[in-house]
């Protein structure tokens, strides 16, 4: 299965990559969590059966060389010795099994509480990240890196504690072993060997890494291709381009295909060279046993045993080999996931920040500059304050800079110059969550979960009792739809809303803003995919829901903002024109001439819509401006 993915701040997969032993020690706090003693009590027990089980393992080829010797032995031996020391045998590798069993159930915890803590302080650190990280990355490599990453999690503990480790500490025992009962050689051959088979995994595997990390790149890529093509199934029927999407996926496969071709190659490599360093260090020793049973000096148990050891050692040692590869692979996806947590939060809380104070709702733009690049400047020098209740519109072409001025105050940027403050106070100084709480939004792209519509209505304010979601349902004008459905407000709205025209989106959006009842509301060309007819009882909906709250209207259709306590014109990121609607139309700048425009086509939508031949022109006129 493909693997390693490992996506930048832009979402792509970027090259360089930190140390194993970065990685590594970002993952400990998990495995010995702070504050939690029973967690740290389990990696402790786990350790000691880990021991036991080794030192038991150690002893098991012991019984099997008496119990041989015996067999060899006189006659009077052959039935009441053996059968002890087979007895001995069995209860041994009985124990062996059960203590590495038990210490997997004590240790199960400690990791799969690591998979969901890392899991979960990824996600939550994806949503400290700003606007702009979002807009970059590729979702479908974003997504791959916390899937293998969580994956990873569970092999690298569970193996290179329970597995690589063990397996380093029985060799040293065993090593002892021989040493002791027998000679030096016997101890230094198994060395040897054992350290070329694992310097030759070693090297060999640093030197496969390439074509994994390969496979992982061009895996991630294909499964982003796949992704944003099934996300864009609509734009892919409207220009017929099935197979144009289908040629580009399958070129992302296949250069994944050439690079498993190379991978699956140079795994044949590593295995012989593994096996041929086994079966060598296996001859040598098994030819030193047989010289010392031949010349007296060991006997046939000790020659069994001196097999039974390297077989127990070489069983593990194959494994290894494998081990090895996939620890590094989890490695790999370990780091992208580590990777995505060490990206900088571009908008932080001040230490200390304490919540927002909302009394009136007041919003003070004052003298703000600010650019998404330092090279091209949005918004310039932008002043203007919103009173606590009053509604003010921002209206403009396209490009002017008035979504801006929405996610500049909801802190997904900060400005480069100049201050933000609702009732007197820096948004800056205070807590994000508090700012964001005080604000509703209707978005002029409405995305909703791919889920019921009574969930994506009490999205604005989880938790409120069905009735209120109700109300709010009935304020946005949407409850009789609702209600009309099969299946209600239980009714599935589809991956990002699809199942729903843009209308029924829009009035789910505006629902779930009158449900979270926030201090001050931002309408960005809220009723934008509203027919004219919808549109009159939203607007009217939206004045009784914005009365006596502070409003900020972006719009493009100005139609929609003639009641705004106050209008400002801006044109590349500058306020050109301010006042009322009528104020405006009399100074005849570009405010009447943006309105001239619109009446013009609104007009020649009528004559249309009289003679039959198209309602939709008054929009597209509109949607000019």
């Amino acid at each position: 299965m493909a693997r390693r993915t490992r996506p930048s701040a832009s979402g792509s997969v970027r090259a360089g990559h930190r140390s194993d032993i970065a990685t590594i020690r970002t993952l400990l706090p998990y495995l010995w969590p702070a504050g939690e003693t029973e967690m740290r009590a389990r990696v402790v027990a786990a350790l000691l059966l880990l021991l036991l089980a080794k030192a038991v393992n150690v002893v098991v080829p012991v019984f099997y060389k008496y119990a041989v010797d015996a067999l060899n032995g006189v006659a009077g031996a052959v039935v009441a010795v053996p059968i002890g020391l087979l007895v001995g045998y069995g209860i041994a590798r009985i124990l062996a099994q059960g203590f590495g069993e038990l210490r997997d159930a004590v240790f199960a915890k400690v990791v799969h509480r690591a998979i969901r803590q890392a899991g979960l302080a990824t996600f939550r650190h994806l949503h400290q990240l700003s606007l702009r990280f979002h807009l970059d990355r590729k979702t479908g490599a974003v997504s791959r890196a916390i899937e293998r990453g969580t994956t990873g999690i569970e092999f690298l503990l569970s193996f290179m504690l329970f597995n690589v480790l063990p397996t380093l500490l029985e060799i040293v025992l065993v090593c002892g072993v021989l040493w002791k009962l027998y000679n030096f050689w016997f101890a230094l051959v198994t060395f040897v060997t054992i350290s070329a088979y694992i310097g030759w995994t070693l090297t060999i595997t640093e030197w496969r890494n390439q074509y994994r990390r390969h496979m992982n790149e061009t895996d991630s890529e294909a499964s982003t291709k796949a992704i944003d093509s099934l996300l864009n199934y609509e734009t892919v029927k409207y220009f017929g381009n099935e197979e144009h999407e289908a040629r580009r996926f399958d070129q992302a496969l296949q250069r994944y295909e050439h690079a498993a071709v190379k991978s699956k190659t140079s795994l044949s490599i590593l295995n012989v060279g593994q096996g041929s360093v086994i079966a060598i260090g296996l001859t040598i020793v098994m030819v030193m046993a047989g010289h010392g049973v031949a010349d007296g000096s060991m006997t046939v148990g000790d020659f069994v045993l001196v097999n039974a050891y390297l077989i127990q050692l070489y069983l593990p040692l194959n494994f290894l080999g494998f081990v090895y590869r996939e620890i590094k692979a989890s490695l790999t996806d370990l780091e992208a996931m580590f990777r995505l947590l060490s990206e900088p939060e571009e908008v932080k809380d001040p230490p200390g920040a304490s919540p927002l104070q909302v009394s009136g709702g007041e919003v003070r733009f004052e003298n703000v500059t600010f650019g998404y690049d330092p090279r091209r400047v949005v918004l310039k020098d932008v002043s203007f304050t919103v009173p606590a209740g009053r509604a003010l519109a921002i209206v403009g072409p396209s490009g002017s800079g008035k979504s801006t001025i929405s996610r500049i105050l909801f802190r997904f940027y900060e400005v480069n110059a100049g201050r933000v403050l609702i009732d007197g106070q820096d948004i800056r100084a205070v807590r994000q969550d508090s700012v964001r709480a005080a604000i509703g939004m209707v978005p002029q792209d409405t995305v909703l979960f791919n889920d019921t519509i009574y969930y994506n209505v009490a999205y604005g304010r989880p938790g409120a009792a069905p009735s209120e979601v109700e109300a709010a349902a009935r304020h946005a004008r949407i409850h009789d739809f609702v209600m009309s459905l099969p299946d209600g407000y239980q009714s599935t709205v589809g991956e990002r809303g699809l199942k729903l025209s843009g209308g029924e989106k829009q009035r789910v959006a505006i629902a779930r803003t009158i449900l979270k009842n926030p201090r001050i509301l931002i309408f960005d060309e809220a009723t934008s995919a509203l027919d004219s007819h919808t549109e009159k009882e939203i607007q009217d909906s939206l004045r009784e829901v914005s009365a006596d709250h502070t409003t900020l209207v972006i719009a493009h259709r100005l139609s929609t903002v003639v009641d705004a306590n106050e209008i400002l014109v801006l044109v590349e990121g500058r306020i050109v024109e301010r006042g009322s609607h009528a104020g405006l139309l009399a100074q005849a700048g570009v405010y009447a001439g943006m309105w001239a425009r619109q009446q013009e086509a609104r007009k020649a939508a009528e004559v249309l819509e009289r003679t039959g031949e198209g309602p939709a022109a008054l929009a597209k006129g509109e949607a000019a401006e």
